[in-house]
Parts: C-alpha cells; sequence; structure tokens
C-alpha cells in the first residue's frame, strides 16, 4: 500500500527479521531488511530505522553515527532522516547507553522491542 508507513530494519539475524516484519504488519507497517549499514537500500522514505547493536560489529556510537549518515534524505521528508531505534540485549548495557549518548532516537532492549514493538513504534510512526 502506498500510505503504509516503511520500517528500515538493519540485521543479520533472520530470526529477529522475521519476527519484525510480523510484528510491523499488526501495526500497520510495512518492513525492508538489510544485513548491515553498507549493504544497498530497498527504496527510500523510511519512517523509521531499527538498528540491531548486537548482529553489527563496531562500536555502537560509530554505528549510530553511521545509520544517520547513511539514511539521511531517506526519511519521510527530503530534508529529514527516519528516527532511528537502537536495540540489543538488556545485558549490553554500555553498548544502549552508547548508542543513546550518540543520539539515537531511542535506545530499547531486544526483549523490549520484540514485546512491545507497537509501542515503541507508536513514538515514531505518528
Amino acid at each position: 500500500m502506498p500510505n503504509t508507513p516503511r520500517i528500515l530494519l538493519v540485521s543479520p539475524d533472520l530470526m529477529v527479521a522475521s519476527r519484525i516484519a510480523g510484528l510491523a504488519v499488526t501495526a500497520g507497517a510495512a518492513v525492508d531488511t538489510i544485513a548491515t549499514l553498507d549493504a544497498p537500500l530497498p527504496t527510500a522514505g523510511y519512517v523509521v530505522v531499527i538498528v540491531d547493536l548486537q548482529g553489527q560489529g563496531g562500536d555502537a556510537a560509530a554505528l549510530v553515527a553511521r545509520a544517520r549518515e547513511r539514511l539521511a534524505g531517506h526519511g519521510p521528508r527530503p530534508e529529514a532522516g527516519p528516527a532511528l531505534v537502537a536495540f540489543g540485549p538488556h545485558v549490553a548495557v554500555d553498548r544502549l547507553a552508547a548508542a543513546r549518548a550518540a543520539g539515537a532516537d531511542d535506545v530499547v532492549s531486544r526483549g523490549e522491542l520484540l514485546g512491545a514493538f507497537a509501542a515503541v513504534m507508536s513514538r515514531h510512526l505518528g
């Protein structure tokens, strides 16, 4: 559907991708998935990008910065990028804190993302 909000998931984890794709449908959105931030973007016009901090190597702050850079201009308005939601294991406190400090719009544990997906997305899908 043309007015369906688009979400980009950056994760190599196929199980997470499958779960999020199903959850997105119930939230009235559609998901495209890429394994890394270096992969070609399937389309433009993403409202939200979700970055799997566990599935990506490197520093969490650098991942947030790279995602912002890579998706600039791919948001709902040409001048804005999508909202950035970072997630990871709840025990990765330092990694989650680094993503938050780097300017992620939302930082949640994997359990919160999968268990309360609609609530997390409602903060960004509008």
